[in-house]
Protein backbone atom coordinates (compact mmCIF):
# COMPACT_ATOMS: atom_id res chain seq x y z
CA UNK A 1 0.00 0.00 0.00
CA UNK A 2 1.50 3.39 -1.00
CA UNK A 3 2.61 5.69 1.77
CA UNK A 4 0.70 8.89 0.93
CA UNK A 5 2.75 11.07 3.24
CA UNK A 6 6.01 9.80 1.79
CA UNK A 7 4.71 10.48 -1.71
CA UNK A 8 3.91 14.06 -0.73
CA UNK A 9 7.43 14.55 0.60
CA UNK A 10 8.85 13.33 -2.68
CA UNK A 11 6.59 15.60 -4.70
CA UNK A 12 7.70 18.57 -2.62
CA UNK A 13 11.36 17.79 -3.27
CA UNK A 14 10.93 17.08 -6.98
CA UNK A 15 8.21 19.56 -7.98
CA UNK A 16 7.73 22.34 -5.42
CA UNK A 17 11.19 22.92 -3.97
CA UNK A 18 13.04 23.75 -7.22
CA UNK A 19 11.14 27.03 -7.62
CA UNK A 20 12.22 28.07 -4.11
CA UNK A 21 15.77 26.70 -4.23
CA UNK A 22 17.56 30.03 -4.58
CA UNK A 23 15.33 31.63 -1.94
CA UNK A 24 16.14 28.94 0.60
CA UNK A 25 19.83 29.18 -0.30
CA UNK A 26 19.73 32.87 0.58
CA UNK A 27 17.83 32.17 3.80
CA UNK A 28 20.51 29.66 4.77
CA UNK A 29 23.46 31.86 3.83
CA UNK A 30 22.09 35.11 5.26
CA UNK A 31 19.90 33.67 8.00
CA UNK A 32 16.23 34.33 8.64
CA UNK A 33 14.92 37.84 9.17
CA UNK A 34 11.15 37.55 9.57
CA UNK A 35 9.37 40.77 10.36
CA UNK A 36 6.38 39.18 12.05
CA UNK A 37 5.77 36.79 14.92
CA UNK A 38 2.48 35.01 14.21
CA UNK A 39 0.88 33.40 17.27
CA UNK A 40 -1.97 31.30 15.96
CA UNK A 41 -4.28 28.51 16.99
CA UNK A 42 -3.18 24.98 16.07
CA UNK A 43 -6.45 24.40 14.23
CA UNK A 44 -5.78 22.74 10.87
CA UNK A 45 -8.15 25.15 9.11
CA UNK A 46 -5.98 28.14 9.94
CA UNK A 47 -3.18 28.40 7.36
CA UNK A 48 -1.03 31.48 8.16
CA UNK A 49 0.94 31.59 4.90
CA UNK A 50 -2.24 31.25 2.84
CA UNK A 51 -4.00 33.85 4.96
CA UNK A 52 -1.27 36.46 4.77
CA UNK A 53 0.11 35.73 1.31
CA UNK A 54 3.60 35.27 2.72
CA UNK A 55 6.35 32.82 1.89
CA UNK A 56 9.49 31.26 3.36
CA UNK A 57 11.35 33.51 5.77
CA UNK A 58 8.57 36.03 6.33
CA UNK A 59 6.72 34.67 9.37
CA UNK A 60 8.08 33.31 12.64
CA UNK A 61 5.33 30.93 13.71
CA UNK A 62 4.21 29.62 17.06
CA UNK A 63 0.93 27.74 17.33
CA UNK A 64 -0.99 26.21 20.20
CA UNK A 65 -4.53 25.40 21.27
CA UNK A 66 -6.47 28.68 21.32
CA UNK A 67 -3.54 30.94 20.30
CA UNK A 68 -2.86 31.58 23.97
CA UNK A 69 0.05 33.43 25.54
CA UNK A 70 1.35 32.12 28.88
CA UNK A 71 2.09 34.71 31.57
CA UNK A 72 5.56 36.12 31.98
CA UNK A 73 6.08 34.89 35.53
CA UNK A 74 9.83 34.44 35.66
CA UNK A 75 9.44 30.77 36.57
CA UNK A 76 11.63 29.71 33.64
CA UNK A 77 9.36 26.75 33.08
CA UNK A 78 8.85 24.71 29.96
CA UNK A 79 6.82 27.27 28.05
CA UNK A 80 7.41 26.78 24.33
CA UNK A 81 5.24 29.75 23.40
CA UNK A 82 6.98 32.05 25.88
CA UNK A 83 10.37 30.94 24.55
CA UNK A 84 9.25 31.69 20.99
CA UNK A 85 8.11 35.19 21.99
CA UNK A 86 11.45 35.90 23.65
CA UNK A 87 13.42 34.58 20.68
CA UNK A 88 11.34 36.51 18.15
CA UNK A 89 11.65 39.79 20.02
CA UNK A 90 15.19 39.57 21.38
CA UNK A 91 17.00 37.58 18.68
CA UNK A 92 15.03 38.18 15.51
CA UNK A 93 13.85 41.67 16.47
CA UNK A 94 10.47 41.30 14.78
CA UNK A 95 8.50 44.49 14.29
CA UNK A 96 5.02 42.98 14.56
CA UNK A 97 3.32 40.38 16.72
CA UNK A 98 -0.01 39.01 15.54
CA UNK A 99 -2.32 36.98 17.77
CA UNK A 100 -4.78 35.18 15.52
CA UNK A 101 -7.84 33.38 16.82
CA UNK A 102 -10.65 32.08 14.64
CA UNK A 103 -14.30 31.11 14.48
CA UNK A 104 -15.50 27.66 15.58
CA UNK A 105 -12.45 27.25 17.82
CA UNK A 106 -12.49 23.91 19.59
CA UNK A 107 -10.24 25.20 22.35
CA UNK A 108 -12.60 28.05 23.19
CA UNK A 109 -15.57 25.71 23.16
CA UNK A 110 -13.72 23.30 25.44
CA UNK A 111 -13.44 26.01 28.10
CA UNK A 112 -17.22 25.89 28.47
CA UNK A 113 -17.37 22.09 28.55
CA UNK A 114 -15.62 19.12 30.01
CA UNK A 115 -12.04 18.14 29.32
CA UNK A 116 -11.10 14.47 29.31
CA UNK A 117 -9.50 13.45 32.64
CA UNK A 118 -6.38 12.26 30.81
CA UNK A 119 -5.89 15.71 29.24
CA UNK A 120 -4.22 17.24 32.28
CA UNK A 121 -2.04 19.62 30.28
CA UNK A 122 -4.97 20.76 28.16
CA UNK A 123 -7.11 21.51 31.21
CA UNK A 124 -4.38 23.69 32.69
CA UNK A 125 -3.64 25.34 29.35
CA UNK A 126 -7.26 26.38 28.88
CA UNK A 127 -7.00 28.42 32.08
CA UNK A 128 -5.13 30.97 29.96
CA UNK A 129 -8.38 31.85 28.21
CA UNK A 130 -10.95 31.57 30.97
CA UNK A 131 -10.87 35.28 31.79
CA UNK A 132 -12.47 35.84 28.38
CA UNK A 133 -15.45 33.61 29.13
CA UNK A 134 -18.96 35.04 29.43
CA UNK A 135 -21.40 34.21 32.24
CA UNK A 136 -24.07 32.53 30.15
CA UNK A 137 -26.49 29.68 30.62
CA UNK A 138 -26.59 28.65 26.96
CA UNK A 139 -23.67 28.33 24.61
CA UNK A 140 -24.62 29.74 21.22
CA UNK A 141 -22.65 30.93 18.17
CA UNK A 142 -22.64 34.56 19.30
CA UNK A 143 -21.27 33.64 22.74
CA UNK A 144 -18.48 31.62 21.15
CA UNK A 145 -17.63 34.40 18.69
CA UNK A 146 -17.44 37.01 21.42
CA UNK A 147 -15.35 34.71 23.62
CA UNK A 148 -12.95 33.99 20.75
CA UNK A 149 -12.44 37.71 20.19
CA UNK A 150 -12.17 38.52 23.87
CA UNK A 151 -9.54 35.78 24.18
CA UNK A 152 -7.45 37.43 21.46
CA UNK A 153 -7.46 40.75 23.32
CA UNK A 154 -6.61 38.95 26.56
CA UNK A 155 -3.48 37.50 24.96
CA UNK A 156 -2.45 40.94 23.66
CA UNK A 157 -2.74 42.28 27.18
CA UNK A 158 -0.67 39.41 28.51
CA UNK A 159 2.03 40.06 25.91
CA UNK A 160 2.54 43.48 27.43
CA UNK A 161 3.65 41.78 30.66
CA UNK A 162 6.77 40.57 28.82
CA UNK A 163 9.44 43.21 29.60
CA UNK A 164 11.09 42.94 26.17
CA UNK A 165 7.72 43.37 24.45
CA UNK A 166 6.66 46.35 26.54
CA UNK A 167 10.06 48.02 26.08
CA UNK A 168 10.02 47.72 22.30
CA UNK A 169 6.38 48.79 22.05
CA UNK A 170 7.10 51.85 24.18
CA UNK A 171 10.08 52.62 21.95
CA UNK A 172 8.01 52.44 18.77
CA UNK A 173 9.90 49.40 17.49
CA UNK A 174 7.12 46.83 17.85
CA UNK A 175 3.38 46.76 17.23
CA UNK A 176 0.81 44.22 18.43
CA UNK A 177 -2.16 43.11 16.35
CA UNK A 178 -5.23 41.06 17.24
CA UNK A 179 -7.01 39.10 14.53
CA UNK A 180 -10.12 36.93 14.46
CA UNK A 181 -10.38 34.82 11.32
CA UNK A 182 -13.91 33.82 10.29
CA UNK A 183 -13.40 30.49 8.58
CA UNK A 184 -16.66 30.36 6.66
CA UNK A 185 -16.25 33.89 5.24
CA UNK A 186 -12.53 33.85 4.53
CA UNK A 187 -12.21 37.23 6.24
CA UNK A 188 -10.07 38.42 9.10
CA UNK A 189 -11.54 40.86 11.58
CA UNK A 190 -8.86 43.09 13.06
CA UNK A 191 -8.97 44.62 16.53
CA UNK A 192 -9.05 48.42 16.51
CA UNK A 193 -8.37 49.83 19.95
CA UNK A 194 -9.72 53.22 18.94
CA UNK A 195 -13.19 51.75 18.59
CA UNK A 196 -12.74 48.91 21.08
CA UNK A 197 -13.99 46.31 18.62
CA UNK A 198 -13.08 44.01 15.77
CA UNK A 199 -13.57 45.35 12.25
CA UNK A 200 -13.67 43.30 9.06
CA UNK A 201 -10.47 43.72 7.06
CA UNK A 202 -12.56 44.72 4.04
CA UNK A 203 -13.79 47.75 6.01
CA UNK A 204 -10.71 48.54 8.12
CA UNK A 205 -8.16 51.25 7.34
CA UNK A 206 -5.22 49.24 8.69
CA UNK A 207 -4.25 45.66 9.57
CA UNK A 208 -5.32 46.13 13.14
CA UNK A 209 -4.38 49.07 15.28
CA UNK A 210 -2.26 47.15 17.73
CA UNK A 211 -3.59 48.24 21.09
CA UNK A 212 -0.19 49.45 22.11
CA UNK A 213 1.56 51.24 19.29
CA UNK A 214 -0.17 54.45 20.32
CA UNK A 215 -0.79 53.68 23.98
CA UNK A 216 1.81 52.75 26.56
CA UNK A 217 -0.79 51.16 28.84
CA UNK A 218 -2.97 48.28 27.59
CA UNK A 219 -6.75 48.61 27.48
CA UNK A 220 -8.55 47.69 30.67
CA UNK A 221 -9.21 44.01 31.13
CA UNK A 222 -12.77 45.04 31.90
CA UNK A 223 -13.75 44.92 28.25
CA UNK A 224 -17.46 44.26 27.67
CA UNK A 225 -17.96 43.82 23.93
Amino acid sequence: MPDELLERLRRFHDEAFPQYRSQFRTLVDDGQHPGTLFIGCSDSRLVPYLLTGTGPGELFLVRNVGAFVPPYDGSQGYHGTAAAIEFAVLNLEVTRIIVCGHSHCGGIRAMYGDVAPAAMNLARWLDLGREAMLPVAELGPEVLRRTEQRAVVLQLQRLMDYPMVRERVAGGKLTLHGWHYVLEDGEVHVFDVRHGRFIAASEADNAGTGPYQHYEEPPSRDYRW
